[in-house]
């Protein structure tokens, strides 16, 4: 995504958003490439789905994805520098043969609870 923007050589940026940032429309201001804008946030979209620390930014850029204007496009720009800042999954993505089986759909939630417990921990 930083190839597509032109961002490959940009600071990082400590947080997703500015705090309390409000991103509304506002009058004679420049509408971006609505196309860009549309493919930047659906890639940001795409992405919150592994990286829940930028759903909150990902769905306020979102609200404007049939009239963007400049400080939309930065505030987009903003969430892909600290995508460069932070490396890594917070979700862990593992498949394993399962060694135990259960008698009883309640028993085997109980079982990938506990193993859910363990993992969070472990992180």
């Amino acid at each position: 995504m930083e190839k597509e923007t032109g961002m490959i050589d940009c600071k990082p940026a400590e947080t997703p958003m500015i705090p309390n940032q409000k991103l509304f429309m506002e009058d004679d201001v420049e509408l971006v490439d609505k196309g860009q804008y549309q493919r930047i946030v659906g890639k940001l979209i795409y992405l919150a789905h592994t990286r829940p620390n930028i759903a909150h930014a990902e769905g306020v850029v979102s609200q404007f994805m049939h009239q963007s204007q400049v400080h939309h496009l930065e505030a987009a720009m903003g969430i892909i520098r600290y995508l460069k800042k932070t490396s890594g999954n917070l979700v862990a993505w593992r498949r394993t043969k399962q060694k135990v089986v259960s008698l009883s759909s309640a028993e085997s939630e109980f079982r990938e609870i506990a193993k859910g417990v363990v993992e969070a921990l472990w992180i």
